[in-house]
């Protein structure tokens, strides 16, 4: 094997080229193999590779391409002699090393693999653990921001006042403050009717709840108002909103909020379309429900009127118009039966009188909306 490593001035009819990694000067050199690769140009001090720095690099077919990681990052030494190549290579015992083997891969996959199962379990486990534990410490300013950034793009949408008529304004603050305290809520919630006929309510950060004029003309007494009234108060109770926008990325957007780098107009698009788009899950509406039924118990009513009118509006499986309140509240048989369950008689006073509906109803006034 000692003759195998003897110095060897290697010669071949084609050209070898070397690249310094310095200048873009193309070489054409002789090879020495000795105790190291010995590059060697007329005039010039040789250049020694020791043959554990070599390592292949990427070349076109036919060529034997070298860098060294002794040397600069840039150089190259290109060897087109087959031959001279083979002897080059048999000296080289780590040439190959930096390339990803097989096994390499499969570490790669089985990483990537990896990562992707703890990217899969954050959104389905740590995601919702983080919006349950955040919704709840948002501040109330920051709140109070986000509403009234989706209260413009509501109002924008629905109607940019609020309906003013004073007789049903009043009927409709005594109705919401009865909810109000019934549900603990403080007296910086807010409620009111926007003159759309699209039958909906919905509840935004900030304690805000609105009332579509379509879903106050359906409503045939004031319990079928009141049970959904009570049920956007359940959301407002349990920061389901809040919730939902952290959920689907808005935890980003709550830290702009709270550091001021997120402009009106971001706020703006950012709130509204969460809030317009959002669909409560499966244990928000179940929650929003039994909060409602707690409330309406609580003051001598019933809440099946509220799933009568959310029946009557969505029909057996819900309508066709993704601008009915099923947008936001699908509502099946299995709920109106629940309702039903929990039907009491009466044992409260009305919640309104006869006149008081009567002005609530007449809220926006006699003109066409």
């Amino acid at each position: 094997m000692s003759d195998v490593f003897a110095e060897t001035p290697a010669q071949s009819a084609k050209p070898t080229i070397f690249f310094d990694g310095v200048s873009s000067r193309r070489r054409q050199v002789t090879l020495t193999l000795s105790d190291a690769l010995e590059i060697a140009e007329d005039g010039v001090t040789p250049v020694r590779w020791a043959y554990a720095d070599l390592r292949r690099a990427d070349g076109p077919p036919g060529i034997l391409r070298l860098a060294a990681t002794s040397a600069p990052p840039l150089a190259r030494l290109e060897i087109r002699d087959a031959a001279l190549a083979a002897e080059v290579v048999a000296r080289c015992t780590r040439l190959d090393e930096h390339r990803t083997t097989r096994r390499g891969v499969a570490k790669i996959v089985g990483w990537s693999v990896a990562a992707a199962v703890s990217i899969v379990c954050v959104v389905l486990f740590g995601v919702p653990l983080a919006a349950d534990r955040l919704a709840p410490l948002v501040p109330k300013p920051v709140e109070r921001r986000i509403g009234d950034a989706a209260e413009v793009q509501m109002k924008t949408i629905f109607g940019r006042s609020v309906c003013e008529d004073p007789a049903g304004k009043a009927a409709f603050t005594k109705l919401v403050n009865r909810l109000r305290d019934a549900a603990g809520l403080d007296d910086t919630m807010t409620a009111g009717v926007l003159p759309t006929a699209v039958p909906n309510a919905f509840a935004l950060p900030g304690g805000k709840v609105f009332v579509l004029k379509g879903l106050l003309d359906k409503a045939e007494n004031p319990d079928e108002l009141a049970g959904i009234l009570a049920h956007e108060l359940g959301h407002l109770k349990h920061y389901d909103n809040m919730r939902g926008l952290i959920y689907n990325g808005g935890t980003s957007f709550l830290i702009g909020l709270l550091f001021g780098d997120v402009t009106g107009s971001s706020a703006v698009i950012f709130a509204s379309r969460s809030l317009v788009e959002a669909s409560y899950s499966r244990d928000a509406e179940t929650g929003a429900d039994t909060f409602a039924i707690e409330i309406m118990h609580a003051l001598g009513r019933s809440p099946k009127p509220a799933a009568q009118l959310m029946f009557r509006i969505t029909g057996k499986e819900g309508g066709s118009s993704l601008a009915t309140i099923l947008a936001s509240h699908p509502l099946t048989e299995d709920r109106l039966a629940r309702m039903t369950m929990e039907d009491r008689p009466a044992s409260g006073p009305p919640l309104l009188t006869d006149k008081e509906w009567q002005a609530l109803k007449g809220i926006c006034g006699s003109g066409k909306i």
